[in-house]
């Protein structure tokens, strides 16, 4: 089944002209990656996106968010997308991204990056592992200097889903243990960090158990 056109479907409206060239401006990508979104409503759910370009995405979801909703979608290769879901399809939504220029100017790299590396059309690519620690008792630092215990859901290279009753401004810098990482997202039960660098895995599963 052909994937949804988030190039039209993330657009209101407007003069054939200006369709056009906003389809030139951001033309899709077909990609596949796991990732989770998070819904107005503060619930979190598993999601595979299927195709983007800088304006949106087409998103595979077991929700069905509300036309106009805000969602918060993370994948580990693209980091946090915000934005607004702007058309509903069998199994999935589409959703018009809420960005800065600055920020479409990164994903434009990371997507050209993506494609460079794979040489091919269409992308598919793997989320980084995820681990449960042994132990996952952990510490957190906040920004005023205040360290407190959090426990460590799950965690990759790239970033760490922790309980904590903490609740840093996404953008953020705090430090889970020793690691700078960056606030992403709330949760139900805490928040989801992306770390600063990427970590070495193997100096990772020694550090973490």
């Amino acid at each position: 089944m052909p994937s949804p056109d988030v190039s039209t479907a993330t657009k209101p409206v407007e003069p054939a002209s200006r369709a056009v060239t906003d389809r030139r401006r951001h033309n899709r990508v077909p990609v596949v990656l796991l990732g989770r979104f998070m819904r107005a409503t503060k619930h979190e759910y598993p999601c595979k996106m299927i195709d983007i370009s800088v304006g949106g995405a087409a998103l595979m979801a077991p929700a069905e968010p509300e036309m106009g909703e805000k969602i918060i979608a993370y994948f580990d290769q693209l980091g946090g997308l915000e934005g607004n879901v702007v058309r509903n399809f069998a199994g999935g939504f589409a959703m018009q991204f809420t960005a800065t220029a600055h920020k479409r100017e990164k994903l434009a790299a990371a997507l050209m990056f993506m494609l460079n590396k794979h040489e091919q059309p269409g992308i598919e690519a793997r989320r980084h592992e995820r681990i449960v620690p042994k132990s996952n008792s952990q510490s957190l630092t906040l920004t005023e200097g205040l360290t407190i215990a959090c426990e460590v859901v799950d965690m990759s290279i790239s970033g760490a889903s922790i309980v904590t009753p903490a609740r840093p401004e996404p953008g953020t810098i705090v430090k889970l243990g020793n690691l700078n990482a960056r606030v992403i997202r709330h949760h139900e039960r805490g928040i989801a960090l992306e770390f600063v660098d990427v970590q070495n895995p193997n100096a990772m599963r020694r550090y973490f158990g």
